[in-house]
């Protein structure tokens, strides 16, 4: 519970500074303009888990999918397995939990986190709980599965790895966390037999799945500054990880990549994010704390191409689909970018409440939840010719900005 009023107390410290702000015009939310879509979107389904009244401040719950199952869960505790295709629902369970960090599935579980402290492992066919434990501190991030164990970050600075069959630690490990920074945590990600994670210190630590014993950790970023504001130094995104090399980001930080072996910095450029970055094949797409779209080189670090038309939208993380970069923004709307240049694609209105979690690419659908627990399916195909013009002169409904 200090932890949760500490990050809960920072929050609103950071919004009240941007609110303050001698020079107001700069943190302005982008006004969206209409734009000429080079893609047609189609909502295909809707569906919501119960999320009425939840706390502002939820982060952490976001949508997974198999094959044939999206699932998603709301803070009033609230955990559904919906249909991919139809978005019938499937299961329903009520865990009267305050759910904030989830969903991941896999191995026939799906699990959820909580903001007391507690994890739930549910099955993945028809909802039972199979067991909950108590962990260490809250859960603002989803776990990940593997056959050997279960990975879990909790908001105290501890990575556990914990049993597949009852929840039961086998093991943890910690960094210090420091007196501020912002309210998330960094998702752990398996590689071989490593797992790694960002901590809120703006260190990234690799430690054996085996024992929890730490392979190597690197500081990607120095704290710097004269108050503890300026000296924020989160990463709270998960890295992405591609052969032998690894690439994270963080608030007032720096975008770099590591050895995966030893945890050295091959290249690191000044950068911000709280949202993280997505890889996809050599590119990098980072979503930037003021909303900015950068493609980078993730051999180099060179920058592609930079996105600005959505400056302080409190844009989601980005997904990636075979020709664009997915984010959504503070109104519920989603934004396709073309991957080659970075040029706005598209607009689709999900709802007109906020979008924290990153679109979800499931086949050929994107889904979207947003901060009430309201799931949008979206459906993108290429313009004909003479759609695009349509398009240009008259938008399509769920295309416009809002007024």
């Amino acid at each position: 519970m200090q932890h949760l009023q500490r990050w809960a107390w920072i929050a609103a410290l950071l919004i009240g500074i941007a609110a303050c702000s001698k020079d107001k015009a700069i943190d302005e939310p982008a006004k969206l303009t209409p734009l000429a879509a080079t893609l047609r979107v189609d909502r295909v389904w809707s569906a919501s888990v119960d999320d009425k009244k939840a706390v502002a401040l939820r982060l952490g719950l976001s949508l997974s999918a198999d094959d044939n199952h999206v699932y998603a869960a709301g803070h009033r505790g609230d955990v559904a397995a919906f249909d991919l295709a139809t978005g019938h629902t499937v299961w329903r369970t009520h865990t009267r939990a305050p759910l904030s960090g989830g969903t991941a599935n896999g191995l026939g579980l799906v699990l959820v986190g909580t903001s007391d402290g507690r994890l739930f492992a549910l099955d993945a066919a028809n909802g039972a709980v199979r067991w909950n434990v108590r962990v260490s501190g809250e859960v603002l991030a989803p776990a990940v599965i593997s056959e050997r164990l279960i990975a879990l970050r909790t908001v105290d600075g501890r990575l556990h790895g914990l049993s597949l069959a009852d929840g039961h630690e086998l093991w943890s490990y910690e960094q210090q966390v420091p007196k501020l920074s912002l309210r998330g945590t960094s998702r752990p990600v398996i590689a071989g037999d490593l797992l790694l994670c960002g901590f809120d210190n703006g260190k990234v630590a690799a430690v054996n799945m085996s024992d929890g014993s730490m392979q190597w950790e690197a500081t990607v970023a120095p704290p710097h500054g004269r108050t503890e504001l300026e000296r924020l130094d989160d990463i709270d995104s998960p890295v992405s990880v591609s052969g032998q090399d690894v690439f994270t980001v963080g608030f007032q930080g720096r975008v770099a990549m590591l050895a995966l072996d030893t945890g050295q910095v091959w290249w690191s450029h000044d950068a911000s994010s709280y949202r993280g970055m997505t890889l996809d094949a050599d590119v990098l797409y980072m979503v930037s704390a003021d909303g900015e779209v950068v493609a980078l080189r993730a051999r180099t670090g060179t920058e592609i191409w930079r996105q600005k038309a959505l400056l302080h939208r409190s844009l989601s993380a980005a997904a990636v689909t075979d020709d664009s970069v997915v984010t959504a923004d503070y109104q519920g709307y989603v934004h396709w970018l073309d991957k080659a240049t970075g040029a706005l694609a598209a607009r689709a209105a999900s709802g007109k409440v906020r979008v924290s979690a990153a679109p979800l690419v499931a086949g050929d659908k994107v889904l979207v939840i947003n901060d009430r627990g309201q799931i949008s399916a979206f459906r993108v195909r290429p313009l004909a010719a003479a759609a695009k013009k349509v398009t240009a002169e008259a938008p399509a409904p769920a295309q416009e900005p809002s007024k």
